[in-house]
């Protein structure tokens, strides 16, 4: 089959590689129809995220039909149309019956390696290093799909792929970030990034009942999706100073909710910025945290800092004095995504979500390097790309 394979830095590949097999009872074989580029994939493809090898095939937002089912397999069948969640969980330890699918006990065969970088493992991860399992994953013709009973969600007839892809993570991942807020009627919420998980929080937030949200970007096209489909106010952090900026939004309070939709690979203005590229550079620290930093400045005293964004390892001058002396709350995490995706199918189903408007490039499997390439780049007003392996290659 063919699959998008990592080769190093800024490096991908469309190859031919075997195809999958049922290893365990429990696994099914998909046949993938779509399949998307994550914020999260750069990470892979600017090499920030360790003990990836040549040749791993990359993706964790994939859906799919059924071809092939373990004997193990009861609940799906050969003909099923499904999504897939991103996090592998096997549906029994401590932390699946708590709900916490994003930290199974049980679907991480490299458990260890996570452990020494980590303190503890996480779950499994379709296509995201071995640091996670080394699972295959689904930008791909084909794919193999662990505890398959536990995880994938079958899709109603009538939705299109589009309609119920983003399933599999990012909408889950703005919702959880958005519900980690705590909000309550009349709340301010600030976003920093308007990336696809951004958007969503935005959405879910407003769903949850915030009265005003602030979307933080700097990309134009990026900043008008915020402003022109997900109803936010916008601030462009190039333009002014966004600390500043909050404080007079909110009447010099700041934000009841902040949200770091960014991650490990934030951009940014000033010293500390610089400070970051350089030593992100040298390899002397794995983030760049300067969205973090200013959504815990920026948040109101007894507010809640939320962050869905990526972060792999450590990270300098965290204003930890502010967090404790301003009794800020932090809550974060993979998201467990098994926990949403049927109440957000019900949303999307009564027209309360519409997860495709966000969808700004559909391609074929063969052209994944170059949308990773506008992607990184956001070049031709890219905000998120959708590969189909059925799809005819126009580069």
């Amino acid at each position: 089959m063919k699959a998008n394979c990592w080769h190093g830095v800024n490096d991908v590949r469309i190859e031919r590689v075997p195809d999958p097999t049922i290893l365990n009872q429990t696994d099914v074989i998909v046949k993938i129809t779509s399949t998307a580029i994550c914020g999260s994939d750069l990470h892979l493809y600017d090499g920030y995220v360790p003990s990836m090898e040549a040749g791993d095939i990359l993706g964790h937002e994939f859906m799919g039909e059924v071809v092939e089912c373990g004997a193990g397999v009861k609940r799906l069948k050969v003909g099923d149309r499904i999504v897939v969640p991103f996090p592998i969980a096997c549906g029994h330890c401590f932390a699946c019956e708590q709900k916490m699918f994003s930290v199974c006990e049980n679907s991480n065969p490299n458990a260890e390696m996570a452990e020494k970088m980590w303190g503890h493992s996480t779950a499994g991860i379709f296509g995201y290093s071995h640091l996670t399992g080394g699972y295959a994953g689904g930008q791909a013709e084909y794919a193999r799909v662990p505890y398959a009973d536990v995880g994938p969600l079958v899709v109603p007839e009538g939705l299109s792929d589009d309609k119920v892809l983003f399933l599999s993570d990012i909408l889950p991942t703005g919702y959880m970030a958005a519900e980690a807020c705590d909000i309550k009627p009349g709340d301010v919420v600030a976003v920093w990034g308007c990336g696809p998980v951004g958007q969503f929080a935005i959405q879910s937030a407003f769903l949850l009942g915030a009265e005003r949200v602030i979307a933080i970007d700097r990309f134009p096209e990026r900043l008008a999706m915020a402003r022109d489909l997900s109803k936010a106010e916008v601030l462009n952090y190039e333009e002014v100073d966004i600390i500043d900026a909050l404080k007079q939004m909110t009447g010099g309070r700041g934000p009841d909710a902040c949200i770091d939709a960014v991650g490990m690979e934030a951009h940014g203005t000033g010293i500390a910025y610089a400070y970051d590229r350089i030593k992100q550079a040298m390899r002397m620290e794995t983030e760049r945290p300067t969205a973090l930093r200013e959504a815990m400045l920026a948040c109101r005293n007894g507010g809640v800092v939320s962050v869905p964004g990526v972060y792999g390892g450590f990270a300098d001058k965290i204003p930890i004095g502010s967090v404790m002396n301003r009794s800020l709350t932090i809550r974060t995490g993979q998201t467990h995504v098994h926990r949403y995706m049927q109440p957000l199918l019900e949303r999307i189903q009564k027209g309360e979500l519409d997860p495709a408007c966000i969808i700004t490039h559909h391609m074929a499997l063969d052209d994944a390097p170059h949308g990773y390439e506008i992607f990184k780049h956001k070049q031709d007003q890219c905000v998120k790309v959708v590969l189909h392996p059925g799809m005819q290659s126009v580069h």
